[in-house]
């Protein structure tokens, strides 16, 4: 291989027109990645030697926190979002979802929701947001109140928030409170 010529080295399968038209924006990128655990998200720059992470968060930087839920619902995603933006320096930002499809009301959609709600504005149509009450858990707490009678089923779909010390009919008040955490942890 000649010196002039430099395979690309980027990890995963990349759309390159999609990618350009992002860096044409000359705007930060906000790119988030989700997986079966934890939801990953960064605010990314570009540069020609490769890219610049200005800032990064990981639903494990909720847990240093306080977290005690899941780190893949909803609430996790917005509270992530929101950690974010305000560890971040940015005003504005473009969100990346690399070959992700965009799905409405999804945790991509909280997350975004969390980083404008801190002040980063994201350019994102209000109506791919998830409803409130399923930002702040209302709709994880309605459920646990519904299955509370039946304690087979209550312990088989809440176990691993029982074994992390939170009740899923608090889960309203345990994101207010990491919220708060996070607000005073600028």
């Amino acid at each position: 291989m000649s010196k002039k010529h430099k395979p690309f080295r980027r990890k995963e399968k990349t759309d390159y027109h999609k990618r350009l038209s992002l860096l044409k924006s000359g705007m930060p990128r906000l790119v988030v990645r989700l997986s079966q655990k934890n939801i990953s998200a960064q605010i990314v720059e570009y540069s020609p030697i490769g890219d610049k992470v200005m800032s990064a968060v990981t639903t494990k930087n909720l847990e240093k926190l306080g977290w005690k839920a899941s780190k893949t619902n909803l609430p996790a995603a917005y509270l992530l979002g929101y950690l974010l933006a305000k560890k971040a320096k940015v005003k504005k930002a473009i969100l990346d979802l690399g070959l992700k499809r965009s799905v409405p009301h999804s945790r991509v959609y909280a997350l975004v929701k969390g980083v404008n709600d801190a002040g980063i504005e994201i350019p994102v149509d209000e109506s791919m947001y998830p409803e409130e009450k399923r930002l702040n858990g209302e709709h994880i707490q309605l459920y646990a109140e519904s299955l509370s009678k039946d304690k087979a089923a209550y312990d088989k779909k809440f176990s691993k928030y029982t074994k992390s010390g939170i009740k899923p009919e608090t889960l309203q008040k345990h994101v207010a409170e990491i919220k708060s955490k996070i607000e005073g942890a600028k």
